[in-house]
């Protein structure tokens, strides 16, 4: 098991005994010339490469390092199999792999997958056999192609701007699970704070019985069971004991569900969010949202952290600036993410890699809605989710701003998840939006108050975008993209990025951080901010912290001015 990189279970939210991680040392080859499958590498018995698998060629970690742009690449792995693990089903889980994956199995295809932001798995159990089998994987990422979402990977070859080092293949944790014939296939978590009981809707395979049973710290304080009927199980579970998850205070309940033979480790968070005209109400509380940009982007591993303690720390550290909070900006995070997030009750938006797709093409459509649908459903569950923001600033310009496409998008949205309020395309331009957020990076502390001072005393809300975009009443409003001070205290780079001119001095960068969060913070009429950014990612240095997470100056600093208490709480 030598440098085998994240062996942690990768869903902690459908975790089953019988497991096996597939992460380290695969064969790996380059195909330039996505002829792979005309010269039937999927036959051969290894590749010319190899690699550390989960991390993509273009990082260090990867044992490649590969910057220039990969077409296509090839994956094989060789794994035992007892007869034991053929008695049920054995399924082969992908993290994520970016973009367009083709599966074989000891020579046979057996599946194939688009999006290079979400989980996906195949049912192997026919091509699989005792003993030896062999895995390959091929896979096709263009992201200037237009027809597919790359998030903040660079179109050139160069990084540049807010734009970064590019992710080929795959980049999150493969595993296999063995699963008896019948099984629970997904389950969907519905708090009932009021009443104190849980809602389970579990989808299963097979008939029989679903058992649930809760606990808060080892304690047991609820159980019920109900009959599966057409392949669906509704079951309600009262809670001897509420706890409610929170900002701050995860609380999270343990819970035990069984389904026949099948046994699964799971946990939920009892929280209701509800708006109140201008109020983000989570259990019935206006909290002030303080949230920060996180992009995910590692130094050694690009999209893929290095450690699961590497996905804590980042929480830890925004936690630590006095943030409660993160827009997971432009990507789809990896599951373990966001069950730290659960734990440690650290909210946080979750948001599709939307920019690179052309959506006046028609498979530009068809293959961005597919792909959301499939982390709306994945990640349902986590009480940390307070909201779902699909595309992010997709302005007039034509392969974009598609007013029937967002509509759409939205509506799919609210019709999957009723519990959650939906920004349809953050900062501009919107079309159906449960709240009116707005960007505004204006490095003026007056002038930036200035813009905002007549909302706060319960005027109109002045959007620089009007008419083009005009603020909607009666819903909530916060600033999602501020700031962006420009700070390269490591003074390394040639050509830095950031939003306007650069403050020259500590004492002035911590003046106008306080000018602009103050501004936002006595508004009583904004639920919420969220500061650019975290941390620089590689030549975009407005983080708090350094791209390598050394914080730029006394961090306590941030924390005071952030956490002081917001006009719009109670």
């Amino acid at each position: 098991m030598a440098n085998v990189a994240r062996l942690e279970h990768p869903k902690p939210q459908m975790q089953r005994a019988d497991w096996q991680n597939l992460n380290g040392e695969w064969d790996f080859a380059f195909d330039f010339g996505r002829s792979g499958v005309d010269r039937r590498f999927y036959e051969r018995d290894g590749l010319d490469r190899k690699i550390q698998v989960p991390f993509c060629p273009e990082s260090e970690l990867s044992g490649i390092g590969y910057k220039d742009f990969i077409p296509a690449v090839w994956y094989q792995k060789k794994v035992e199999l007892t007869a034991g693990q053929l008695k049920g089903i054995v399924r082969l889980h992908f993290g994520a792999v970016d973009y367009e994956c083709h599966l074989w199995v000891n020579g046979q295809k057996a599946g194939s997958h688009k999006g290079g932001y979400v989980s996906f798995s195949f049912d192997i159990t026919q091509y699989a056999r005792e003993g030896e089998n062999v895995l390959t994987l091929y896979v096709a990422d263009d992201n200037r192609s237009g027809a597919q979402c790359k998030g903040k990977q660079c179109g050139n070859y160069y990084s540049g701007g807010c734009d970064y080092t590019r992710t080929t293949g795959i980049w999150q944790t493969v595993w296999l699970e063995f699963l008896p014939k019948a099984h629970i296939e997904k389950v969907f978590y519905y708090p009932n704070i009021a009443e104190g009981f849980l809602t389970i809707h579990a989808v299963t395979q097979g008939t029989g019985t679903l058992c649930a049973e809760a606990l808060y710290e080892g304690k047991v304080c609820g159980k019920a069971q109900v009959q599966a009927v057409a392949g669906n199980a509704v079951l309600k579970l009262p809670l001897s004991e509420l706890h409610l998850w929170e900002a701050g205070a995860g609380r999270l309940y343990d819970l035990k569900l069984s389904f026949e033979e099948d046994r699964v480790d799971s946990y939920f968070g009892m929280r209701e969010i509800r708006l109140d005209e201008e109020r983000f109400l989570i259990n019935g509380k206006s909290v002030f949202q303080r949230l920060v940009l996180d992009q995910g982007f590692y130094p050694d591993g690009i999209y893929t952290a290095p450690t699961d303690e590497a996905l804590q720390q980042d929480i830890r550290l925004s936690m630590d600036a006095g943030f409660n909070g993160a827009r997971l900006h432009q990507k789809i995070f990896e599951e373990r993410f966001l069950y730290h997030c659960d734990r440690m009750g650290y909210i946080v938006w979750g948001e599709q890699g939307n920019w690179g797709i052309d959506y006046s093409r028609p498979d530009g459509v068809k293959n961005f809605l597919p792909e959301w649908m499939e982390a709306l459903n994945r990640d349902f569950n986590h009480p940390a989710i307070v909201g779902w923001c699909p595309f992010n600033e997709t302005w007039s310009n034509p392969s974009q701003q598609h007013d029937d496409l967002l509509a759409i998008v939205y509506q799919m949205t609210k019709l999957f998840d009723t519990t959650r309020p939906c920004i349809d395309t953050s900062g501009n331009f919107h079309v159906a939006t449960d709240i009116y957020d707005m960007h505004d990076y204006e490095q003026d502390p007056t002038a930036f108050a200035a813009t905002y001072e007549e909302f706060a005393k319960g005027g109109l809300l002045k959007d620089r975008f009007s008419p083009r975009q005009n603020p909607i009443p009666g819903i909530p409003v916060f600033i999602s993209e501020y700031g962006g001070i420009k700070w390269d205290v490591e003074g390394t780079l040639e050509s830095s990025w950031g939003y306007g001119d650069g403050p020259k001095t500590e004492e002035e960068y911590i003046a106008r951080y306080k000018g602009l969060t103050d501004a936002l913070l006595d508004n009583p009429h904004m639920f919420g901010f969220c500061y650019t950014q975290l941390y620089d990612v590689e030549q975009e240095v407005n983080g708090l912290y350094t791209y390598h997470r050394k914080p730029k100056m006394d961090i306590s600093i941030f924390r005071e001015i952030n956490s002081r208490k917001a006009a719009i709480e109670d």
